[in-house]
């Protein structure tokens, strides 16, 4: 019987901290071997002049969720889970979302039940609280995470999910208690119902309105307020989707004060800006809804901002925020109470199988940032923050064996027709890349190869996960 079940020869191996020359041996779906040569193997592939990379985790997308009244999201998890491979992912963290006025624990059970066989990689559940009710806060909730639901996501905007601060409290100090580890959503709920309404009665109600709605401003507030609430708490907490440098500015205040205060930013807050909300000059004037999401993308100085802070340390990870929808669809950017105003576009962008080659070809090809960066804010730090180390993020023996080959010199113009995610329309259409995932191996498993997913569907599993020690409150 051979050694291994599969054998990755001639690549260059990268983790975060290292870039070596190696081959790896695969057995049982993990890391059995890292050494000079491995030959004696079921399978080899050939990986000389490829980089071996731990397979993406992209800790922060939507996937099969609730959207509002007659609006679906673009994506199931069989085809956001196909996107993913196909993009070099290896791990996806969606949410189960309470409606408010129901039972979070009904709410997680019927969310598990859909990704459950339907997942071509695997998949960790975070979970959204919009309704912080007594049974919640005293039952379910902490009941959830000793059961591996040990992260959530709380909302400081949106009509069916802001949290009021009397709110964010409780669950921040729940949180605590239990060694769980919380994500904000920071805009500024009230300011936006200002701001929206002032422009809808002048008049301004194009898709590009959402984003003179949501000024910098109104990040930059929440994301104090978030962090004053963390402060007083003591709990370490994720601001997500940061878009610009006033945000960034308070994370990094609140780090200077020894707060633990983690930061995300995204590829929309990398490439795109508020200009294209006005369409890119297409005729329909409903064109700039392909791109609104919340916090909406700002301007070029933002840009080299954010730049700034993956280079610097500020931001520990870069997610895709996947949040499909279709564009030409009734019950998508296109319903008719979005055609009436922007504040009814739905809000996302479809991004899970982009985010990877974006990053790689605008930070590593670009000289932007190192190899070892990149892997660190598309894998390890997932890993890291969420509960999934050490079995995934990075390349050691026993750790899944989940790898990303890539090719770090070709070239490939991103378009709709070569995607796989659900949505009807990228952001991204005509947008040239240096950097490409060739191979992505899922626990040992190879899913996609050059654009193709060839994994079985239901090889993905629903991961639990244990509550970080350090998260524990020590006084």
């Amino acid at each position: 019987m051979p050694d291994f079940d599969l054998a990755i020869r001639g690549g260059t191996l990268v983790t975060a901290a290292d870039t070596v020359r190696a081959d790896l041996g695969i057995r049982d779906g993990r890391i059995a071997a890292i050494a000079e040569r491995i030959a004696d193997a079921t399978r080899t592939i050939d990986a000389s002049g490829l980089l071996v990379l731990p397979g993406g985790i992209d800790s922060h997308v939507h996937i099969a969720q609730e959207s509002g009244p007659g609006i679906v999201m673009a994506d199931d998890f069989a085809s956001a889970t196909r996107a993913a491979a196909a993009g070099g992912n290896t791990c996806v963290m969606p949410f189960a979302l309470q409606p408010r006025g129901s039972s979070l624990r009904a709410a997680t059970q019927a969310y598990r039940a859909l990704a459950e066989g339907q997942c071509h990689i695997d998949v960790a559940i975070h979970l959204i609280v919009s309704d912080p009710t007594p049974a919640v806060l005293g039952q379910e909730l902490p009941a959830l995470i000793a059961e591996g639901y040990t992260s959530f996501k709380v909302f400081m905007t949106y009509d069916d999910l802001v949290l009021n601060d009397r709110q964010l409290l409780d669950v921040f100090d729940l949180a605590r208690g239990a060694g769980a580890r919380v994500m904000v959503h920071a805009e500024g709920y009230d300011t936006i119902r200002y701001m929206a309404e002032k422009l809808e009665r002048a008049g301004e109600t194009r898709p590009y309105g959402h984003a003179l709605s949501r000024p910098q401003l109104v990040e930059r507030e929440a994301a104090h307020r978030a962090i004053s609430h963390a402060e007083l708490v003591d709990l370490p907490i994720v601001i997500v989707h940061v878009s610009g440098e006033q945000a960034m500015e308070q994370i990094a205040w609140a780090r200077s004060r020894g707060l633990k205060i983690h930061a995300e930013t995204c590829p929309q807050y990398l490439t795109l800006t508020a200009e294209d909300l006005k369409g890119r000059g297409a005729d329909d004037p409903m064109a700039g809804a392909k791109y609104v999401c919340s916090p909406p993308p700002r301007d070029t100085a933002s840009q080299e901002a954010i730049w700034r802070g993956i280079q610097n340390g500020v931001f520990e990870l870069v997610s895709s925020d996947h949040c499909p929808f279709r564009y030409d669809d009734a019950r998508g950017k296109l319903n008719p109470r979005g055609q009436q105003s922007f504040r009814y576009v739905p809000n996302g962008l479809p991004g899970i199988e982009t985010r990877l080659p974006i990053l790689f070809s605008e930070g590593v090809s670009a000289g932007r940032i190192s190899l070892n960066r990149f892997v660190e804010l598309t894998a390890t730090n997932h890993a890291k923050l969420y509960g999934l180390y050490p079995r995934k993020g990075s390349i050691g023996i026993g750790f899944d064996a989940d790898l990303t080959l890539w090719d770090p010199n070709r070239r490939e113009t991103i378009r709709q027709d070569n995607l796989h995610h659900g949505s009807d329309y990228t952001p991204w259409e005509g947008f040239s890349v240096t950097g490409w995932p060739v191979t992505t191996i899922a626990r040992g498993t190879v899913v996609a190869e050059d654009g193709r997913v060839i994994g079985d569907l239901g090889h993905g599993q629903v991961l639990d996960r244990t509550i970080d020690p350090a998260l524990r409150p020590t006084g």
